[in-house]
């Protein structure tokens, strides 16, 4: 279907994600204020705002389920997050939902690595008192979540870094299907 769509000269290509940024996650609430001034109630609006906002716990907790279902123990587990960055190939964390994967599962474990070659370490741990790298994972993962599909990422070996019972999550819907055992 997307591929006959994409025959269309404006058609915009949209994949799943989180929903961060200065734009989209920040401007629908300005209208929903103004409608609310005017005495409307923009309930879609509203819905579709909470819904986004969400996306971020209900990741963290997805991957929980499917770390339980194998028989992971999440207390202690080391866990991998590829992004941080609000969208893919672009340096912007403003208001990024990685944060509320990391904030989730950070309740059950301090092993967490967040991973992202486009994010600036210092912006990162200034805004969110976070600690990214920008070197090449070499360890074995629990559990591995895509959270942004950096082009830096496609050369990534993923089983290479996964334990032999490990997860692996894929927000973005972007790694083959048989590497995965999740995906938004």
């Amino acid at each position: 279907m997307i591929e006959a769509a994409s025959s269309k000269w404006n058609f915009v290509k949209l994949f799943p994600g989180l929903v961060g940024g200065h734009c989209i996650g920040v401007d629908p609430y300005y209208l929903i204020e103004k409608a609310k001034v005017y005495g409307v109630l923009p309930r879609v609006m509203s819905n579709a705002r909470q819904l986004n906002d969400s996306m971020g716990v209900y990741v963290a907790n997805q991957v929980i389920k499917c770390m339980n279902k194998k028989g992971i123990l999440i207390k202690d587990a080391k866990i991998l997050i590829l992004g941080f960055t609000f969208k893919e190939n672009c340096a912007d964390i403003r208001n990024t939902k990685v944060v509320d994967i990391y904030n989730t599962l950070s309740e059950y474990t301090d092993n967490i690595t967040i991973f992202d070659t486009w994010a600036d370490a210092k912006q990162v741990s200034e805004e969110y008192n976070l600690t990214i790298t920008s070197q090449q994972p070499i360890e074995k993962y629990d559990a591995i979540i895509l959270a942004v599909a950096h082009k830096d990422f496609e050369s990534l070996d993923i089983k290479a870094i996964q334990k032999q019972n490990s997860v692996v999550y894929d927000v973005k819907g972007v790694l083959p299907k048989n590497i995965i055992d999740a995906r938004l």
